[in-house]
């Protein structure tokens, strides 16, 4: 009797489970697969802002690309430094073209692109190496908010702690040594070294409780990287 009341509601219910059951397992097998089809619609939309030269747009929609993680097309890298030869970001493109020729060689399917723009990029990539007033990325350089542009900064003495003096290391700051004699006596001696002071002037700033040091936040460099893209020529300033 029970095998025939539990029959007719198992058979009832079967494509019910049955549903159930391929639609778990596709979400399953979904989360390992990567999503092409994003891929697809960034690179259509890239590209199209490129056609209608909108290299703002398409640089930013090659940026989301590589930050979701999903693989990059073959000829994205070309694409993507042809974007950047265009806003100026003359060394992110080299950079970009450099691994388009690594990946995909002679066999890519932009290889005479990428050597013209390879070509296009000497001239650009010369003027930032030969120019002063930029990072080497092309950057425009400003003096540095730390040390105005001096490079190095007047501090506190940091041996010291801005005291001028230290305790000497040869009495450990007693101003006495001791000495065992031929009978194994301890006689004591004044320290030949401090004067039995106990303390030397600092040897870091010779007393003067300053020191100069390199700049930290610009290395010592006097200048730090902005995010314009220099120009290569001296802003004059009106007077």
């Amino acid at each position: 009797m029970k095998l025939k009341l539990i029959q007719p509601v198992f058979s009832k219910y079967l494509p019910l489970f049955i549903g159930i059951f391929f639609l778990i397992s596709f979400a399953s097998i979904a989360q390992g697969v990567p999503n092409l089809g994003q891929t697809d619609r960034w690179m259509k939309g890239a590209l199209a802002a490129m056609e209608r030269q909108d290299y703002t747009t398409a640089n930013s929609i090659f940026r989301n690309l590589i930050d979701s993680g999903l693989p990059l097309p073959e000829e994205m890298p070309y694409y993507f430094a042809e974007t950047l030869y265009q806003l100026g970001q003359y060394d992110n493109s080299s950079n970009f073209l450099n691994k388009y020729l690594e990946i995909n060689g002679f066999r890519g399917a932009n290889y005479q692109g990428a050597q013209e723009l390879q070509k296009k990029l000497e001239g650009p990539l010369k003027d930032i190496i030969q120019c002063q007033l930029c990072d080497r990325k092309g950057y425009r350089l400003e003096p540095c908010s730390n040390c105005g542009g001096k490079q190095k900064l007047e501090q506190s003495c940091t041996y010291c702690r801005g005291k001028g003096i230290v305790g000497c290391s040869k009495c450990a700051a007693t101003g006495m040594i001791t000495k065992r004699n031929i009978f194994n006596i301890v006689e004591y001696f004044e320290c030949d070294r401090c004067g039995g002071d106990g303390r030397l002037t600092c040897p870091n700033c010779q007393g003067s409780l300053k020191e100069i040091s390199e700049c930290k936040v610009c290395g010592g460099t006097g200048s730090l990287s902005t995010e314009l893209i220099c120009n290569h020529q001296k802003i004059e300033h009106k007077h």
